[in-house]
């Protein structure tokens, strides 16, 4: 008879410890995996289901990019919505209203993949039309937390 595998230690991280742990495998130009928490990034990243990659930025940023940076003393992980020079503006795919404003410089990663929880790999793409419709992203959404949710 099989025995089961013992349970895994469980260790809870600082964010701020977490997040520079993931800076630090980011400067040895690996990608990191993680799987982000929360709803702002709804309906095309699913916190506490799908996993991103992510990866050192390389390149100017561009609006529709998904990235990782911090903000004040938060980490959030949301899209570019507007660039001016070094600033950035992020705003949620799943936010009605309400951005963050940080530089290029707060950015930790880029999101380059989001694996799904039904194992399907999808490249991120700019999001140009969920953002053109953001005066109707409140029944959307609403509608999709009621159903599909």
């Amino acid at each position: 008879m099989l025995e089961r595998p013992s349970a895994v230690d469980v260790k809870v991280m600082e964010p701020e410890a977490y997040f520079e742990m993931v800076d630090g495998i980011l400067a040895e130009g690996k990608e990191v995996k993680m799987t982000p928490k929360g709803n702002s990034m709804l309906p095309f990243i699913k916190g506490g289901r799908d996993s991103v990659v992510l990866v050192r930025p390389t390149k100017d940023f561009e609006v529709g990019d998904i990235v990782l940076a911090k903000v004040g003393n938060r980490f959030i992980m949301h899209r570019v919505f507007a660039v001016e020079g070094k600033n950035l503006i992020l705003m949620g795919d799943g936010n009605i209203c309400g951005t963050e404003h940080c530089t290029s410089d707060d950015v930790i990663a880029l999101v380059t993949e989001i694996h799904k929880e039904n194992g399907k790999k999808v490249i991120p793409g700019k999001a140009a039309f969920w953002r053109r419709i953001r005066p109707l992203r409140r029944y959307i959404l609403a509608i999709y937390k009621r159903v599909i949710l």
